[in-house]
């Protein structure tokens, strides 16, 4: 029994020498908007191409956590994408 309140009390070993390193906790680095910081890339619903990057292999539109876009730039990529679906450039749904 003693042995086992020795294990829990013991210090993990962290690389970085770090007093609150907490393994579930990291720094994550925020994703840059592909908009914003490339200005020659131009967004339109006639260029399916550019339009897949935001698109997963279902068809659905990926949230801004996944393409790192800003809140005006994904309102865009979601209208753009609505458009190309309505005109048939993409699928609504893929099996």
């Amino acid at each position: 029994m003693a042995e086992r309140k020795q294990n829990n009390n013991r210090k993990r070993n962290n690389n970085n020498g770090d007093d609150d390193f907490n393994p579930k906790f990291r720094k994550v680095r925020k994703k840059v908007c592909p908009l914003c910081s490339d200005k020659n890339f131009v967004l339109d619903y006639k260029e399916p191409e550019k339009l897949k990057k935001f698109v997963n292999d279902k068809g659905k539109i990926l949230p801004r956590r996944a393409t790192g876009a800003c809140a005006k730039h994904q309102r865009d990529i979601t209208l753009a994408i609505k458009r190309a679906r309505h005109i048939a450039l993409l699928p609504y749904a893929q099996n």
